[in-house]
């Protein structure tokens, strides 16, 4: 059979030109969204591995005994490097958002009697427990941060826990939090949800593939996994700091009876009987098999060099940063997450274009309750042999953004953002605002045209300036225009 095709080289070409305007995900000079061993061998093993397994299917484990196999070697070596018991199980997920999706689904389903679940979260938890209160319909109670460290506060989280028992299925925490790096403090929490007979799920999504290796190091301040009486879930991204390919997660429960309600089946209907043990049911073996391969190629002697590589690489940008006038830490960093503030002389948001433009991508963080805005930097086992070079630059853009002074919002825009209740507005009043905001490309109401301005620091500076809920619309507005077909 002849089938009409194009020229797979013209496909090349451009694909190419089309990954020309993306940002670099090797070399270490994108501080988040991606993770850089620098190991370019373990780069081509496991890209081998996903091209090998894309056509394979994780819906049914005796289809793919492979995939199978593999899963449970990964959650055999994440075992002990956590603490968990012999009885513990685990599940390779999609990424961390699923991972935290099934844990908060998890301990809702674990509990039907309870008509208006709830779960108690400092308010440093990652965005993804908003997602899973939303989708799940468990009630996200919210307590606010230690001020002084931006960890949670312990005691916070037991009022919310008194004044609200019989309600909560889950507590969580951080290790560490995205946004400010720092482990929450783990045992006082865990004692806490274990006297009021509550689930306590760790998330350490973006450090637990650090904190083992540091640990052996004496590098970790407190307990944080299951060697925590109290720790009933942990979930640990594998392509972060394995630096396996995406998207790839674990969720390890305690004993099978905690995993137990993760588990969706259904046999009402004529077809095949649906059973999944995570939110995906048709899902490539590809990315199981790459993260197989690269942890199998770095192994625990492996990992405690990257892990060692990687800390150290952020204490010296922690060392370089102590002496850039303007800049402070945001927190102390426990391990390889840094976030910085800035004085009333500049802003983080000019300061990121400036990187930008000197091939240094750093992610600028919102002001929220208090918490001044904030530049993220994740530092990978790549970043570290060039952190002098990260410094050199950081210096120069400070030194551009103190030059050109903080960016001002008008006081009647800024007052005018706090009195919009979004949910009032239509598609016309968000082009007017996306428009605003330099977000739209052409007059107001042109719904399809949008695009994204050069310098991003005076849209970041309004968005910074509106209320969460306002931002978050105007944010929904520009990704459904983004995504519309010209």
């Amino acid at each position: 059979m002849t089938v009409p095709h194009e020229d797979p080289d013209a496909i090349r070409a451009r694909l190419a030109a089309l990954r020309d305007g993306d940002l670099p995900t090797h070399g270490g000079r994108t501080l988040a969204y991606v993770y850089d061993s620098g190991i370019a061998e373990a780069d081509a093993l496991g890209r081998e591995a996903l091209a090998s397994y894309g056509a394979t299917n994780g819906l049914d484990p005796t289809a793919f005994p492979s995939l199978l196999a593999m899963e449970r070697d990964l959650v055999a070596f994440a075992k002990p490097l956590f603490h968990a018991p012999g009885g513990a199980v685990g599940t390779v997920t999609s990424g961390g958002t699923e991972s935290v999706l099934l844990a908060v689904q998890t301990a809702r389903d674990a509990h039907p009697e309870i008509e208006r679940p709830a779960m108690v979260v400092p308010s440093s938890i990652h965005a993804a427990f908003h997602k899973a209160a939303h989708y799940f319909g468990v009630e996200r109670i919210t307590v606010p941060v230690d001020a002084g460290t931006l960890r949670a506060d312990a005691a916070a989280i037991g009022d919310a826990l008194a004044a609200h028992a019989g309600r909560v299925v889950l507590v969580a925490a951080s290790a560490p939090s995205y946004a400010h790096g720092v482990v929450d403090p783990i045992p006082e929490i865990a004692e806490l949800a274990s006297q009021h007979g509550v689930r306590f799920h760790v998330d350490a999504c973006i450090g637990g593939w650090v904190l083992p290796w540091l640990e052996r190091d004496g590098l970790v301040q407190h307990p944080w996994d299951f060697s925590v009486e109290g720790v009933t879930s942990i979930s640990a991204d594998l392509h972060k700091y394995a630096y396996t390919p995406k998207g790839v997660s674990l969720l390890l429960h305690g004993s099978p009876d905690l995993r137990r309600p993760q588990f969706f089946a259904s046999a009402d209907w004529p077809g095949y009987t649906m059973l999944n043990a995570t939110l995906q049911s048709t899902k490539s073996g590809g990315p199981l098999a790459a993260a197989w391969a690269v942890v199998s190629y770095f192994g625990d002697a492996g990992y405690h060099a990257l892990a060692r590589t990687a800390y150290d690489g952020s204490r010296a940008l922690v060392e370089g940063i102590d002496r850039i006038e303007h800049l402070a830490l945001a927190s102390q960093p426990d391990t390889t997450l840094v976030a910085i503030a800035t004085d009333d002389t500049c802003d983080v948001f000019t300061i990121s274009d400036a990187m930008l433009a000197r091939g240094w991508f750093v992610q600028p963080q919102m002001a929220y309750a208090g918490i001044p805005a904030t530049l993220h930097l994740t530092v990978s086992a790549a970043t570290a042999p060039i952190v002098g070079d990260f410094l050199r630059a950081l210096q120069e853009s400070v030194d551009e953004a103190v030059a050109a002074g903080p960016i001002e919002v008008d006081p009647q825009l800024r007052a005018a953002a706090a009195a919009i209740d979004p949910a009032t507005l239509d598609d016309a009043a968000f082009d007017g605002l996306l428009s605003l905001a330099g977000l739209a490309g052409g007059d107001a109401g042109a719904a399809s045209s949008v695009t994204l301005p050069e310098q991003m620091a005076p849209v970041n500076a309004l968005l910074d300036a509106a209320p969460s809920g306002l931002r978050e619309a105007m944010l929904v507005a520009f990704l459904d225009r983004l995504t519309r077909s010209q």
